[in-house]
């Protein structure tokens, strides 16, 4: 697979702590992402998630239902992508999921967003989480926005040149 050039530089920040550092301080404040699985036909499917508080090491959390068609997704077919867009950032990773049935685990991680979505509670046998292994992430970051970003673009119109909106890294996690 190529891989095309970003806005700037793009290099490979294989195991490289301040990159994966990077990623969590970019997703950190974003609750809500895109989840996208396999669907048993082999198209994509993607659906917004609730993104559970944890400190990004590389795995991210999610609560789901174990009858959902997500859950069946996942135990047929692990390779999964979550995608974040922020107001000056945007980062996917990619990797495997599995999911996880542990009452403990759940507890530690419930909040009241979670309780909005299962009322039963963190020992309902239907909750279980989703745990996504980032294998790799890549992120795009315009610290002036996406209103500096348009501006790169207009200006690049005019000089000719590629547009500097930020920087865009590839992760190995």
């Amino acid at each position: 697979m190529s891989q095309t050039p970003g806005p700037t530089s793009t290099h490979d920040g294989s195991h490289d702590p301040d990159a994966v550092a990077t990623v969590r301080d970019l997703i950190k404040d974003e609750r809500t992402c895109m989840l996208t699985t396999v669907a048993p036909d082999g198209s994509l499917v993607s659906r917004p998630m609730a993104t559970q508080e944890v400190e990004f090491d590389g795995d991210l959390w999610f609560f789901a239902e174990a009858s959902s068609p997500k859950v069946a997704e996942v135990q047929a077919e692990p390779r999964v992508n979550v995608a974040y867009a922020g107001s000056s950032s945007w980062v996917s990773v990619s990797g495997s999921a599995e999911v996880v049935r542990d009452p403990a685990r759940n507890e530690e991680l419930w909040n009241p967003f979670a309780e909005a979505w299962f009322a039963k509670g963190p020992q309902d046998p239907d909750v279980v989480l989703i745990r996504v292994h980032g294998e790799s992430a890549e992120y795009w970051d315009s610290p002036g926005g996406r209103v500096a970003s348009v501006l790169a673009l207009v200006k690049s119109k005019v000089t000719g040149d590629k547009p500097d909106v930020g920087d865009n890294e590839t992760v190995q996690l």
